[in-house]
């Protein structure tokens, strides 16, 4: 009779953002700021990470929408590379990061003697998200099973349990490290180099290859797609 404890398989998913008009409307940097400060929080998840799952034809200059729109429609250099380093991880809440981009608005708006508009057809919209959940039909059993998993994982699966698992984990960490942390055996080094990766600063296709690099060296074997 087997009195272990139940181990419960890792079900993979898969996702996608559906994305929301808001109605709100920016032509300047003050009208920014003032949605900024007022927009759902969903709206700045969005402008963050939503850029991960739009198809892209090149590698983006910058890495938030909010700075890509002050370098293309305000032709404001400054604050769009002050705003390309924000680092939404600096931050738990999402609330921190909106008091970060205010900062960063209301220092330019005060540098600036006349605030520079857009287009009337480069406004910047903001979006809120939705994510939907796919359920893939796929689980894995074993530690090891998922990382020969994770080469042949969909980019936006990635997404779902590498990134969008930091708003849904009390402590904010990943589905990977959660799972292999509840397993029987020593992971440690395995989830020390899980954490070291970072998932702002690279494509979802970098950011695969890199959990991949991470896994096969713990494994000392070449784990393939």
């Amino acid at each position: 009779m087997n009195n272990g404890p139940t181990i419960q398989p890792f079900r993979i998913h898969d996702c996608s953002l559906a994305a929301i008009a808001t109605g709100r409307r920016a032509q300047n940097l003050r009208e920014l700021r003032d949605h900024i400060r007022d927009v759902n929080a969903d709206s700045l998840y969005y402008h963050f990470w939503g850029s991960r799952l739009r198809p892209k034809f090149d590698e983006p200059v910058y890495n938030n929408d909010f700075a890509s729109w002050a370098h293309h429609a305000l032709r404001d250099e400054i604050v769009a590379e002050r705003l390309s380093v924000v680092d939404p991880r600096d931050h738990r809440t999402l609330e921190g990061l909106r008091q970060e981009l205010l900062d960063i608005v209301d220092f330019r708006l005060d540098e600036q003697e006349m605030v520079p508009w857009s287009k009337t057809d480069e406004q910047f919209s903001f979006i809120r998200s939705q994510i939907v959940v796919f359920d893939t039909g796929v689980s894995v059993r074993t530690p090891r099973e998922l990382i020969a998993a994770i080469p042949g994982l969909s980019t936006s699966s990635v997404f779902y349990h590498f990134i969008d698992a930091r708003r849904r984990t009390s402590d904010g960490r990943d589905d990977f490290t959660v799972w292999l942390e509840a397993q029987q055996g020593d992971f440690a080094a395995l989830v020390d180099g899980l954490a070291e990766v970072d998932h702002y600063f690279v494509t979802l296709s970098s950011l695969r290859d890199r959990i991949t690099e991470v896994a096969t060296r713990w494994t000392g074997v070449e784990v393939t797609s």
